[in-house]
């Protein structure tokens, strides 16, 4: 059973009574406290106060996604038994709005591409940590928009994306096509992004579907069509 299946966009919510907390909850797969410490002072020297989590397994991961809820997710590519891909698959299925950005000491090519289709939103030598914070800046912000969405409009945006049909959604999700078809209205309403074909880059340049898998020749986003993209958002919520 894949994560996807399994989690059925089981995200985590917030529990009820908890005061909301200003900083920004970053989980971070890798073995090095130091690589830790490194990113939490370079997120707060631009001004993103941190609660960051460390964790070196596939299980404390896992859990972690769900128990955190992270708003941000840092992934190294190479920790045994458990890659950076795998850490994209388990953050797709269990929390498909937090960004994840690949960090590494060395990274070879094929490495960097295969994490950036499975949708990475970048990848990040720790010698150049100074980029982390406008990386980060940049991916929540184009991210904004799928916060307004609900877990079935999400998983709506994704299937479409997919190239799934109503009928296929409908048996997918197990509800009618008529219901389908509330959702994706909806889901086009709330992102303010109405064209399908704007609607499959965006989910690719989110990471919620792997460039060019299934959505074989789609690529990210270019700067300028993604602020666009962000523009058309911030007009359906106002």
């Amino acid at each position: 059973m894949t994560f996807a299946q399994e989690a059925r966009y089981n995200m985590p919510s917030r529990p009820k009574g908890r005061k909301p907390d200003a900083r920004l909850r970053v989980l971070l797969l890798e073995t090095s406290p130091e690589t830790q410490a490194l990113i939490a002072s370079e997120l707060e020297h631009i001004g993103l106060p941190v609660h960051c989590i460390r964790v070196d397994s596939e299980a404390a991961f896992v859990g972690s996604l769900r128990s955190l809820a992270p708003d941000l997710i840092l992934a190294t590519p190479n920790l045994p038994g458990f890659d950076a891909t795998a850490a994209l698959r388990a953050a797709q299925a269990l929390r498909p709005t937090a960004p994840v950005i690949v960090v590494a000491e060395a990274l070879d090519h094929q490495t960097a591409v295969t994490c950036l289709r499975a949708g990475a939103e970048d990848v990040l030598l720790t010698g150049s940590l100074r980029r982390l914070g406008p990386i980060t800046r940049r991916a929540l912000a184009v991210r904004q928009p799928l916060k307004r969405l609900t877990r079935r409009q999400l998983e709506v945006l994704r299937l479409v994306s997919e190239g799934r049909t109503t009928r296929e959604i409908a048996e997918r999700m197990k509800v009618s096509a008529k219901t389908v078809e509330t959702h994706r209205g909806a889901m086009t309403k709330r992102l303010g992004i109405r064209e399908v074909a704007r609607q499959v880059r965006y989910a690719v340049r989110v990471g919620l579907v792997p460039a060019g898998d299934p959505a074989e020749g789609v690529l990210r986003s270019k700067p300028d069509e993604e602020e666009d993209l962000v523009r058309e958002g911030d007009q359906a919520a106002a």
